[in-house]
């Protein structure tokens, strides 16, 4: 496994300055946050190490000759928006953004971007796997046509009032995953598998690994911790946040030996990326570097790529 950080806990650094992190840091590869210019839509949204409205062939050289003299390799394109949110304006600002990630990951031949697959958040489930089969077919194939793989993260974006009360991601468990997979049967179309979000949802985060062990395109290092007496007190229903704290990997709930393992045991060797949103680590440059040094540290116990 190739293992890396998701450059968005680097907000404020330029392009130059997160590679040279990454690159100093050990790590070997980096899930690039690509959003449109301009303010954050939420926390760890909005940030933009590569400006996908400008990628000529002068850009996408610079960036892989700075890559290259940096020994770190590009993992995927990110861009995490609500391509099927209610707001129709908001979603086809989201969807031709998107479509400008994909073009720049061709540009760049990185061949990934790793995003969500979006939700009206009003509707239904039912009603958005309607949804999803008037948007998503085009995309993938748009995707297809780049050769650009593009890997799902499993996060149901339901954590606060704002995502309430159907949350802004459709692809959240396997059981959807089976039927969005058979609408769309495409070798471009897969997961950004990251296990803390089974987690807070109480499932089994290494048995799915197993099933769609040939849709696991890219992999997230995220820990969560729950905390059983705020579930006693809150309960299943109230947002997540009341009874759960994202945490970097080692000081939550995933069993990251037995998450490994599965990887191992799959053949999985792709990019893994450290993902830091915890908010024990935020305030200070020294405190960004600190949570990514210690996250280095502990998953070393089980990936050195």
């Amino acid at each position: 496994m190739k293992l890396g950080i998701v450059s968005s806990i680097l907000d404020g650094w330029t392009f130059e300055e997160m590679i040279d992190t990454v690159s100093e840091l050990g790590f070997s590869c980096v899930e690039t946050a690509c959003w449109p210019q301009g303010k954050a839509e939420r926390r760890y949204a909005g940030v933009s190490h590569i400006d996908v409205s400008e990628m000529d062939d002068k850009k996408a050289d610079y960036i892989l000759g700075y890559c290259k003299e940096k020994h770190v390799e590009i993992s995927s394109l990110a861009f995490y928006p609500n391509t099927m949110d209610g707001d129709i304006e908001k979603r086809n600002a989201s969807i031709s953004h998107l479509k400008k990630v994909i073009d720049a990951s061709a540009k760049l031949g990185i061949g990934m971007v790793t995003t969500f697959i979006g939700r009206d958040q009003s509707k239904t489930v039912e009603e958005n796997i309607q949804l999803f089969q008037q948007i998503w077919p085009d995309l993938i194939s748009y995707a297809e046509n780049k050769k650009v793989k593009i890997g799902i993260e499993n996060c149901p974006m339901l954590f606060g009032p704002d995502q309430w009360p159907g949350g802004q991601n459709l692809m959240t468990t396997p059981s959807i995953w089976r039927e969005l997979f058979g609408i769309i049967d495409s070798e471009y179309f897969g997961l950004n598998y990251d296990p803390s979000h089974f987690v807070w949802q109480q499932m089994d985060y290494i048995k799915p690994i197993y099933e769609f062990k040939d849709k696991i395109f890219h992999v997230h290092f995220k820990d969560i911790k729950l905390f059983p007496d705020k579930l006693n007190d809150y309960g299943v229903m109230a947002y997540p946040l009341s009874y759960m704290a994202p945490k970097l990997p080692g000081l939550g709930d995933v069993d990251w030996g037995a998450f490994v393992s599965a990887l191992t045991d799959i053949g999985y060797d792709g990019y893994a990326c450290i993902e830091v949103e915890d908010r024990a680590f935020e305030g200070s440059r020294d405190k960004v570097m600190n949570s990514l040094k210690l996250s280095k540290k502990y998953m070393e116990q089980f990936v050195i790529d």
